[in-house]
């Protein structure tokens, strides 16, 4: 899995290529179309009242999709990806394989979305929620419990960007039996990460970030290796009803296309700039794995083929600060999200933390003055001219 001598995980051979071809055979079209077409039809018609040719309702099923699921299910190793209409739609339905009296074991630092998810569903439904820093696999291991149902991952963390020791997790879990692991892989997308070769059982994404990478589509998945457990999951995206549209499937299916080179480019010109970072005197931290003076810096190397386009820092200001310097970006735009071609700058305190409490991001470390950017597309030249401008405005 890792070259013994440089300790990095290789570059999956072939990955483009499947991006590409994978679920994408003309001959699956009466027209022979190489470009999948969008099927919107709701509904399909019968050949007698009790069969049908695949598809009888597009909630159930529908051809665009299905194109889409069988990419994933290539890109990641899986033997069943499931579309959502949203990321938070996929954590929703994970949380539905728990039952009341189940545990749940979290990572502190997680996206807050998923964090008011899980406090909010949970809690209604009697299911228990902890929460620890899985960076310290000790810490993991003495808050399992014995009605401990799932532990939950996102790697790298956001904002934080800490990395979690997939393999570490994975056998914490095996050792207290059928307990179930899900990684939001978010972040890295499977061109750089893949949690299941690592043990992990669910595979979750919000596709509207790198995956779709176009910043116009809202979107989730999810991919496991297990049957029995896809077929559980194909029951909750039927049931629940959150499926995506026949055109979004459409445009994160186009995106795909393109993944690898956007992710080789949201990599480098991230880097670039976290390196300048570094060397600002305002700047206090730099929270990027692919940085040497990332804490988990080797461990990123380890089990990922790198780092995307999305990290964070502190500066030695504050609210005021973070704030001036973000009205002063003038290619970089003040937006929530990340993974889009174009560059994103935000504060987590105030956007996809604001509802935790102060006290609450203060444990996790989220400040005042912790900035999030998304580095996109553009030449990396001008963002970084972007930066120094506006901290010269912030300071």
């Amino acid at each position: 899995m890792t070259d013994s001598n440089m300790m990095v995980l290789k570059k999956k051979p072939g990955f483009a290529t499947v991006a590409i071809r994978a679920g994408q055979d003309p001959e699956k079209w009466n027209s022979a179309a190489v470009t999948p077409p969008i099927v919107t039809s709701a509904t399909y018609k019968k050949p007698s009242p009790s069969k049908h040719n695949g598809y009888h309702y597009s909630r159930t099923g529908n051809p665009t999709r299905k194109t889409l699921e069988e990419c994933l299910v290539a890109l990641d190793g899986g033997s069943r990806a499931i579309a959502f209409g949203s990321g938070l739609a996929a954590v929703t339905a994970i949380v539905n394989l728990l039952q009341q009296g189940d545990h749940l074991l979290s990572s502190s630092d997680v996206y807050g979305g998923t964090m008011v998810r899980f406090s909010d569903s949970c809690t209604r439904s009697g299911i228990e929620v902890t929460y620890t820093d899985f960076t310290d696999i000790e810490l993991v291991k003495a808050a399992v419990k014995d009605n401990t149902k799932i532990i939950w991952l996102e790697t790298p963390t956001n904002p934080l960007m800490k990395v979690v020791d997939i393999a570490a997790v994975v056998e914490v879990a095996r050792s207290h039996g059928n307990i179930l692991v899900a990684v939001d892989n978010t972040f890295l997308t499977p061109y750089l990460q893949n949690p299941l070769d690592f043990g992990v059982d669910i595979v979750v994404y919000s596709m509207s970030k790198y995956i779709n990478g176009h910043t116009d589509v809202i979107m989730g998945a999810v991919i496991v290796k297990d049957e029995e457990l896809g077929k559980r999951f194909k029951f909750l995206q039927e049931s629940m009803g959150g499926v995506p549209s026949a055109f979004d499937c459409y445009l994160v299916n186009r995106s795909l296309k393109t993944l690898a080179l956007r992710m080789e480019r949201h990599m480098t010109s991230a880097l670039f700039i976290a390196k300048w970072l570094e060397t600002h005197p305002k700047i206090i931290k730099v929270m990027h794995p692919g940085l040497p003076s990332h804490p988990q810096h080797e461990l990123m190397m380890k089990q990922s083929r790198g780092h995307s386009g999305v990290f964070s820092f502190d500066h030695c200001g504050n609210l005021e600060n973070s704030t001036k310097f973000l009205l002063a970006l003038k290619v970089i735009t003040l937006a929530d999200s990340l993974g889009g071609v174009e560059s994103l700058a935000g504060s987590p305190c105030v956007t996809s933390h604001v509802e935790l409490t102060a006290a609450q991001r203060a444990e996790l470390g989220i400040t005042d003055s912790m900035v999030r950017v998304s580095i996109g597309l553009e030449d990396p030249e001008d963002l970084l001219a972007d930066v120094k401008q506006a901290l010269e405005v912030a300071f």
